[in-house]
């Protein structure tokens, strides 16, 4: 899946990362989500899965444009 396949539902451009790249939530096309943040190895997950950490701010945003 592309990012342009995206709807990016968090980052005004003015983020910590200074390029307006990342920590983001991104919504699919099917409703699920896509979390772009910084890798963490709060402890090892199943295969084919990943952990990142991204800011509280950044899931209040994303809350707040889906309207929920």
């Amino acid at each position: 899946m592309a990012r342009g396949e995206l709807t990016r539902l968090t980052g005004s451009g003015e983020d910590e990362c200074g390029q307006g790249d990342c920590p983001n939530v991104y919504r699919t096309s099917s409703g699920s989500f896509v979390v772009q943040g910084d890798v963490s190895d709060a402890f090892t997950p199943p295969a084919g899965e990943g952990l990142v950490e991204i800011p509280e701010n950044v899931l209040k945003e994303a809350v707040r444009a889906l309207g929920w």
